[in-house]
């Protein structure tokens, strides 16, 4: 046998060696079971402002699914000169404080009680004022990019973090002028502003971290900070799109938390990437000093600044909609109960009369609210 086939076959039986002795590599870390307590929230101190407060738990790496919320708890705002201001839960994890009126010259901090008997604390912080929101911006190259713009004449802030709530308007597949009376849902009715289902708002909440500093500038100036990126041809700007842009100031030290929080979790993945950093969290658990809690409590007042795009400002915007079969079918009416609904299949609506005749379609089709939104139109829009 020549020498290159003897090697070609010793590679062979190698690599089918090496293939057959895989095994999937669980490092213990995936099955610990540790459950640490995460705080997310800033403690508002504009005027009449409510404090909001979310409580969750970590969940393993082997988990899926959302986290999982810390109810039960004990949520409190302290003062340095001793006062204490309850949070009441609302649901699961979100607990919200009364309007208040917070004086800005004293330090505060959270204290938290767990149902399971621990206690945690921040440290006092100061409050800081958060200047104005100067103006919310876009601009379109195939997608939406929204910016944030603000400065501080007295160069007291440097540091910034921006949450953002968006909301928009959608239409349902098909517009139609009937609809079923709630007090007698088999009698057909016209519909007016308050029982329509062919608009629909829905809205969601910044899930990500966006920090930025004005500290390498000779003045405390932000210009042209990215907030959000709506995707082309999205369903946000199919009618009417709203986005509420809300900034915080924060001290260096909550600014760095933040960036080092902001880089671990959302700018991973590639070598050239910022690599895994500690984080530094300002809560304590003062049952266990050895716990790790996540989360870093700042106290500031809150600046915010509403922007409006309509679909028509937008070039090449396409939404193409959800791909439905609407079908549209007659129903066999009782010629005697002209505007009585008794059509045997209940998938189906009331959608148009062609002569005596009533046509009805899916109600998936003719009711935007299937798609999560609420046919209630905000008092903003």
């Amino acid at each position: 046998m020549k020498l290159s086939h003897i090697k070609y076959l010793i590679l062979f039986v190698a690599l089918g060696a090496l293939l057959n002795c895989r095994h999937p590599y669980e490092p213990s870390v995936i099955k610990d079971n540790v459950k640490y307590l995460v705080v997310n929230g800033y403690i508002n101190s504009g005027p009449n402002e409510v404090t909001k407060v979310i409580l969750s738990r970590t969940q393993n790496l082997s988990d899926s699914g959302v986290s999982s919320p810390e109810s039960g708890a004990l949520v409190m705002i302290e003062s340095s000169a001793g006062d204490s201001y309850i949070l009441n839960q609302q649901d699961d994890s979100v607990y919200l404080s009364n309007p208040l009126n917070l004086n800005p010259s004293l330090n505060y901090r959270l204290h938290i009680k767990t149902n399971n008997g621990k206690s945690y604390t921040s440290d006092y912080v100061p409050v800081k004022q958060t200047p104005p929101v100067d103006s919310v911006t876009w601009e379109q190259d195939n997608d939406v990019h929204i910016f944030v713009n603000t400065h501080d004449p007295q160069n007291n802030t440097w540091y910034y973090h921006w949450d953002f709530v968006e909301t928009w308007e959608y239409k349902s597949t098909l517009s139609g002028a009937y609809g079923l009376d709630s007090a007698n849902p088999n009698r057909i009715t016209v519909k007016d502003a308050s029982t329509q289902t062919d608009s629909c708002w829905q809205t969601s909440s910044s899930n990500t971290i966006n920090v930025g500093s004005s500290i390498a500038l000779h003045s405390d100036v932000i210009s042209h900070q990215p907030v959000t990126t709506v995707e082309q041809n999205s369903v946000k700007i199919s009618v009417r799109y709203c986005i509420l842009v809300q900034q915080y100031a924060l001290t260096q030290e909550a600014y760095q938390y933040r960036l080092n929080m902001q880089n671990n979790t959302q700018s991973m993945g590639t070598i050239f990437d910022p690599q895994p950093s500690q984080l530094f969290s300002n809560i304590h658990c003062d049952t266990d000093p050895n716990e790790p809690v996540i989360g870093y409590v700042s106290a500031s007042t809150v600046a915010t600044k509403r922007m409006f795009i309509d679909h028509s400002q937008l070039a090449n915007w396409n939404y193409p909609g959800i791909p439905l079969e609407c079908k549209v079918i007659a129903a066999n009416q009782n010629p005697g109960s002209y505007l009585f609904f008794n059509f045997n299949d209940t998938t189906y609506y009331p959608y148009y009369f062609s002569s005596n005749t009533l046509m009805v379609a899916k109600k998936f089709c003719l009711d935007c609210r299937w798609y999560g939104g609420t046919s209630h139109r905000p008092s903003f829009w």
